[in-house]
């Protein structure tokens, strides 16, 4: 294990934060982050569970699987409590399922900063297939069909296909004829889908409809999900998983349980509480759940228009919280101030101009590419008031310190050479 680091955005999140606490004047967008307060219902579910102090089942308790059920079935996935798995977060899962299943796995090229690691920290080799010009976080059909034909000639067993809409990094989220391609290429391959659907609930478009790989492919998908992202709960760990029905899909759950059972034994009893009520989805979690969608929606817009302005092209966010610029139009004056790649420029940025970004060579791109992430919810404000203005604000936009950001990012991008 000599020589392991912690997790890129980890990494850079703990950086600035020390950096900021020592004086230091930064806009960070490097971590993804949904950086808004405590729903106070939320609040209110985690102390009437704050006696539950008893392990439980490692699969999660009856009431919170049924609720958990209830919000897969309510997208189109008819699900029963006994398909499900709550478990503190998602990575986890995640993990398990990296453990669980033999062969090596297909990601998304740039795809999150996890799925790869984990899927090596397994003996997994890794297969990075690249994005469509449409969107992110699902590989390119025809370069997929190469890269298992050319995986299998080199000796490797290509068995999971990671596929995350909307995604990180890019803020987009796969159109519907695009996902029944994959699931095609997935059923001909013979590939586990794990469906990375975290993000499913942040759509920026009233409206809009998502196709999850589990309504295409229901036999081989298992969907990933949790509250860290659409309920800006990452700091409690809440995540859960849905299986397929069948004799496979049960023992993939018997074999994730498992290893559950060795790791984390079950989710601490009042985050089940937490989660009971949060997928059960009363009116007013619905509610937040639209409102929030529509302020990450229109910061997102914001940045995106000041990466274009600034030179660079960019996938318009319909999801998430992130845009994924790519500087490439300016790489000739870049290179000229010995800006070449994608760590150098996010060094640039963050030492020259004060803007921390997490460079797309962390998320499995083109080392050379002049590509970043920027996670647009970290604008939100830096105390529970700030953000709490910024969410409830008829105009996010306006709200003084997003505006004061928004301008400073737009005024350092100013400073790149053209």
């Amino acid at each position: 294990m000599a020589g392991r680091k912690i997790s890129p955005n980890l990494a850079l999140d703990q950086l600035v934060a020390q950096r900021i606490a020592a004086g230091e004047s930064i806009v960070h967008l490097g971590f993804g982050e949904s950086r808004l307060p405590v729903f106070a219902p939320l609040r209110r579910a985690l102390t009437e569970g704050a006696d539950r102090n008893a392990y439980g089942p490692v699969v999660g308790d009856p009431d919170t699987r049924d609720a958990l059920a209830g919000y897969f079935s309510r997208r189109r996935l008819p699900t029963e409590a006994d398909q499900v798995i709550i478990a503190p977060g998602s990575k986890p899962l995640l993990m398990a399922l990296q453990l669980v299943v033999g062969g090596d796995t297909i990601v998304a090229a740039p795809s999150w900063v996890t799925y790869a690691p984990q899927a090596r920290l397994a003996g997994k080799t890794v297969l990075g297939v690249p994005i469509p010009a449409s969107c992110g976080g699902v590989p390119d059909p025809a370069a997929l069909r190469e890269t298992i034909r050319a995986a299998r000639v080199l000796g490797h067993d290509p068995r999971i296909l990671v596929l995350t809409s909307p995604d990180n990094p890019t803020g987009t989220h796969a159109p519907d004829d695009l996902v029944r391609e994959l699931c095609a290429i997935a059923e001909e391959e013979d590939l586990l889908i794990v469906s990375d659907e975290i993000y499913r609930d942040i759509l920026h478009t009233p409206g809009t409809d998502l196709l999850s790989p589990a309504e295409v492919a229901p036999r081989r998908t298992v969907v990933i999900t949790g509250l860290s992202k659409n309920l800006a709960l990452g700091g409690w760990r809440i995540g859960a998983a849905r299986f397929p029905t069948g004799g496979w899909g049960e023992r993939l759950r018997a074999d994730v349980a498992a290893v559950a059972s060795e790791i984390w034994s079950t989710l601490a009893g009042p985050m089940q509480s937490v989660a009971r009520y949060a997928f059960a989805e009363p009116p007013e979690i619905r509610e937040r759940l639209t409102a929030d969608a529509a302020l990450h929606g229109a910061v997102a817009g914001a940045v995106h228009r000041i990466m274009v302005d600034a030179g660079a092209t960019c996938r318009p966010p319909t999801g998430a919280f992130y845009v994924y610029p790519d500087f490439a139009p300016l790489r000739e004056p870049l290179a000229e101030q010995g800006i070449t790649d994608g760590a150098g420029l996010q060094r640039h940025l963050l030492e020259e101009l004060g803007v921390a970004v997490l460079s797309g060579h962390h998320f499995g791109d083109r080392p050379e590419g002049l590509r970043f992430r920027a996670a647009t919810s970290m604008l939100y404000g830096d105390t529970p008031e700030q953000q709490r203005q910024t969410q409830t604000a008829a105009d996010p936009l306006a709200v003084p310190h997003v505006a004061d950001a928004l301008i400073r990012i737009e005024q350092a991008l100013a400073k790149l050479p053209r």
